[in-house]
């Protein structure tokens, strides 16, 4: 890939250096939108994104997708991550249907959660490879109060100061530089709007979670100046998990996973040697045959009896005894937003306008999980305090009669305090944006476009997280009670009394602590543009653009001092306070060597305070040979900087895996492609895996390099004049895109299920397979925290197409239709690590949370006559598979009787509305009514996805949704 980006570089190089010689440096702002209902007419010049050459072509040599206001508002939804993540081109990205706080712990990258934002994928690529812009300039990355992240929370971008969005689906770093790898989402604010306009909209889910929404927009203007003003309030309430029945108990079936081991009567791991071999097992040092016992049901006073432990109130435990998590989570999480945006052009002459525009963004949101477990003793494998916990033998709840020492004789102790109460997170985030500049004419030849920015953008967070625990104080609580004593406050601590005999709220009071994580990212950029016309090659003008622009990023993550010192019960994490800075130089250029044909080049260099200089360029042509036809193609490298999470982060991260040895719920023996690795570690052939979760320490890499890729698109933009002013067809035109995307040095951890497995079939130990190296067991047989920090380790292909056609009717007596069909088809994807390790993610196959389907179509059928006006539109989600072997309960339907997959069926979502315009005879009142998912369909039992049973990021909420809403302009 070297060579032949060295190759194009020189290409570029060559064609752009007349350009780069005399070039004030500077470009063109974001612009009036481009028709895109007749995709070969000529217009005036106008930007669009993809690139900063103003063009009189609707089709550009890039594909780019335009989102405008009548599409913006037919989609029924109020925020601008859930319109993103309608497209078929969007993968997998955060919104509000996970309630990702609790035990997941911190990702691998050192972004932390982002618990309460909205993310936008394109391509299955990530959000951190998505680059987000508003009218032309860089959005701030959030901050997510658990990290440093390198993805733009959408939402804080509110959807009442939005003229159009316009995607392009095509690498562009040479033209906006870093992350711009899969794709851009530029959303262009409004301008010019002259008047007033009121928005009251209302709509609520099957199972509750009424959204409010209102906003007022102002505009207007003089001879030398115009402005715009907005305020709006957005508000979701919660949906609670246990209002549907498949996220409501974690058994086979339902998609949730088997329970938690955390139970309110606990579970009790330990080995006393003076006890007699029983029902219940007997002593074994080496940890093979271990008391593994929980309290019965109803028990008020437990009693134990070590000369006949079968007499008691306890008995093994087994996978019935399990807790029921899921009704205390959440299927759709609470948010309140407010906003207000102001915009003002102001002309200091002719030929110079001052422009200014600011934003303030307030969002509170909450996520949900289950009362907090106490885990104590080394089966807990935190790799923190809470596996060195000794319960003494004088702690006056203990039935056992003997010190629990994690140095002989002890497991764990696991208890659930249901009367403490849910976990909760509380996010309270500010995102502030404000630029100031300049921007105009320059009278020479043909005259030339400019601007100057001062931006500066800032996203500040603060998460308080309630009912977690102190394991500093658990470990004094339940130490020695002549220790505990002389400390303030403590009291010896119940672990034993199960629900029949609850923890006293002094005992409460004592080890619940209240924890506080913030974070804050700020950018501020300085950038100057210019575009015009450089040079005529026969009638036309060869067009340019060239700018500078320099960025700085500061990144800040100070989670709760529990956290930083081990004594948080949730998970460690350490601080982050770095920043770092660069500076670019592009220029762009666009020659017509045919009257039918143009070729474009750019070219950028950019130089990081982090690891140095990167070069990437473009190539891409517009070939219209018949009026009616346009062929497009453009080859572009693209890079993605390390951000500062994934440089300096350092966490624990709750990792899912399903041991070989013996997943949880079902001991031992493992298959015998696993078998001698798993006797090797010392899991025997009745080992059972305590926990799924697998705490694993991660963390940035302040060596790593910039990602780089290859990307390769070639359309086809066909708009038949035979079709056009017919009875039958007013306009129809079709699009196909070819897309191709390869990256390199991918920046991620390993993937720990594919390492384990390929450690445990290479023989289990570090002298067999470089792949054990991160893994190390307990006596017990369960793992030991891996360590698993980022590194440029990955390559990911993918490629596929894309289709677009839209129709239109002329008038006809009783209505005109419309009808329009965007699909998406992914032919491949394939991402290998550096141990030749390939991912499970593939198309057609659910992961992580993460479907990448075959097909994803959306279809819309429109008919309006006079005021009114209906559209109808049908979601397609084409069925994936999710492998068996990731199910942590084997008996789970779909996956019962040897067979490797289980089938997650294709969906349809059906969405309408009816539209009303100067309703009720006032002029300038739009009245709306919609239902989206009018037949109620539920997403498909997924039963590998970790919460609520059904992949998040893929399919809508089960339920319908209904919603009315007016507009009121004047």
């Amino acid at each position: 890939m070297n060579v032949q980006r060295k190759t194009l570089t020189r290409a570029i190089r060559a064609s752009l250096m007349a350009s780069l010689v005399a070039m004030p440096l500077m470009a063109a702002a974001q612009d009036a939108a481009p028709d895109t209902t007749d995709p070969t007419r000529t217009l005036d010049a106008v930007t669009v994104t993809g690139t900063r050459i103003k063009q009189t072509n609707a089709v550009t040599a890039q594909p780019v997708f335009v989102l405008d206001r009548q599409k913006l508002d037919e989609t029924g939804v109020q925020t601008v991550g859930e319109v993103l993540q309608q497209l078929t081109s969007s993968g997998q990205a955060l919104n509000a249907k996970f309630n990702s706080s609790g035990n997941f712990g911190y990702p691998p990258d050192g972004g932390g959660i982002g618990a309460g934002s909205a993310q936008v994928d394109l391509r299955h690529l990530g959000s951190k490879r998505v680059l987000v812009l508003v009218d032309g300039i860089r959005w701030v990355n959030e901050s997510s109060a658990s990290g440093v992240s390198g993805s733009a929370d959408v939402n804080t971008i509110p959807l009442a100061i939005v003229e159009r969005i316009e995607v392009l689906e095509d690498g562009a770093s040479s033209i906006y530089g870093s992350d711009a790898i899969a794709g851009v989402v530029n959303v262009i604010t409004r301008r010019n709007f002259e008047g007033v306009q009121l928005n009251g909209y209302y709509g609520e889910y099957s199972r509750g979670g009424e959204t409010t929404e209102a906003s007022v927009t102002i505009g207007g203007g003089g001879e030398k100046f115009n402005a715009v003003f907005a305020a709006s309030y957005y508000e979701q309430k919660s949906i609670g998990s246990g209002e549907w029945e498949q996220s409501s108990y974690p058994t086979p079936g339902t998609g949730v996973r088997g329970g938690s081991s955390g139970t309110p009567q606990g579970r009790y791991t330990f080995c006393d040697p003076s006890r007699p071999a029983g029902s219940l097992g007997f002593c074994d040092p080496a940890g093979d045959f271990w008391y593994d016992v929980t309290l019965d049901d109803g028990t008020t006073t437990p009693v134990w009896n070590p000369a006949d432990p079968d007499a008691g109130t306890y008995h093994g435990f087994t996978g019935a005894d399990r807790f029921n998590f899921a009704p205390y989570n959440l299927l759709l999480t609470p948010s309140k937003r407010k906003s207000i945006f102001a915009s003002v052009n102001y002309d200091l002459s002719e030929n110079v306008r001052l422009h200014a525009k600011a934003l303030y963004n307030n969002r509170t949101s909450t996520n949900q999980a289950a009362p907090e477990p106490i885990f104590v003793g080394p089966f807990a494998g935190t790799g923190g305090i809470a596996d060195t916990i000794v319960i003494h033998e004088d702690n006056p709840y203990n039935p056992f009669g003997i010190t629990l020492d994690p140095a002989s004789n002890f497991g764990w102790v696991t208890r659930r305090p249901v009367e403490v109460g849910p976990r909760i997170f509380s996010q309270d985030v500010d995102t502030s944006y404000i630029n100031i500049g300049l921007d105009g004419i320059w009278n020479v030849g043909n005259g030339y476009s400019w601007d100057v920015n001062a931006v500066h953008s800032e996203n500040k967070a603060e998460q308080r997280f309630t009912n977690g625990y102190n394991v500093a104080k658990l470990k004094l609580a339940l130490g020695d009670p002549a220790v505990c004593a002389q400390v303030p406050g403590c009291v010896p601590l119940d672990l034993f009394g199960g629900q029949g005999r609850p923890m006293t709220q002094e005992m409460i009071d004592y080890i619940r602590t209240t924890q506080i994580d913030s974070s804050k990212q700020t950018l501020d950029i300085l950038s100057a543009n210019i575009t015009g016309d450089l040079f005529a090659i026969g009638d036309r003008y060869a067009g340019f653009a060239a700018g500078v622009e320099h960025r700085k990023y500061q990144g800040d993550f100070n989670p709760d001092p529990l956290r930083q010192s081990g004594e948080s019960q949730d998970s460690f994490a350490a601080a982050v306070s770095e920043d770092y800075d660069v500076s670019e130089v592009y220029a762009e250029g666009n020659f017509p060597l045919l009257s039918t044909l143009d070729v474009s080049a750019a070219l950028r260099y950019s130089d990081y305070s982090t690891f140095g200089g990167a070069t990437t360029g473009k190539l891409g042509f517009r070939w219209q040979p018949v009026e009616d036809l346009v062929l497009r193609g453009t080859y572009s490298e693209g890079f993605r900087a390390p951000n500062l999470g994934e440089l300096y982060g350092l966490t624990q991260f709750g990792a899912t895996l399903v041991d070989p040895c013996g997943s949880t719920g079902s001991p031992g023996p493992a298959s015998p492609d696993f078998a001698a690795g798993c006797l090797a570690q010392g899991a025997g052939p009745n080992f059972e895996q305590a926990n799924t979760q697998i705490t694993t320490f991660t963390g940035g890499n302040p060596n790593l390099q910039p990602e780089e890729s290859d990307s390769y698109t070639f359309g086809v933009v066909y708009a038949p004049s035979w079709a056009e002013g017919m009875s039958w067809s007013e306009r129809m035109d079709f699009e196909l895109s070819y897309y191709n995307h390869e990256i390199d040095g991918a920046i991620q951890a390993r993937d720990l299920q594919a390492l384990l497995e390929a450690c445990l079939r290479a023989g289990g130990t570090a002298a067999s397979s470089p792949s054990c190296a991160p893994f190390t067991r307990q006596a017990s047989g369960n793992l030991n925290p891996p360590e698993n920090f980022l590194d440029n380790l990955g390559t990911i292909e993918t490629d596929g197409l894309d289709v677009k056609v839209n129709w239109a009717s002329p008038e006809w007596g009783w209505g005109r239709l419309t009808a329009g069909l965007q699909a998406t088809t992914v032919f491949d994807y394939r991402a290998v690590d550096i141990d030749g390790n390939e991912s499970q993610r593939e198309v057609g196959i659910e992961v992580n949370d993460s479907a990448i389907p075959d097909w994803q179509t959306n279809v819309s059928l429109g008919w309006s006559l006079g005021d009114w006006s209906v559209n109808w539109t049908s979601r397609y989600i084409s069925a994936v598979d999710e492998y068996c072997s990731n199910v942590p309960v084997p008996e789970a339907p779909g996956c019962m009787g040897g067979v490797e997959k289980n089938t997650l069926g294709s969906t349809t979502f059906h969405d309408m509305q009816v539209n009303w315009s100067d309703a009720f005879a006032l002029e300038g009142l739009k009245f709306s009514l919609g239902v989206n998912n009018v037949f109620d369909k539920e997403p498909p039992v997924c039963l590998t996805c970790s919460l609520n049973g059904y992949d998040a990021g893929t399919y809508d909420l089960p339920g319908s949704f209904w919603y009315v809403r007016a507009d009121y302009r004047f």
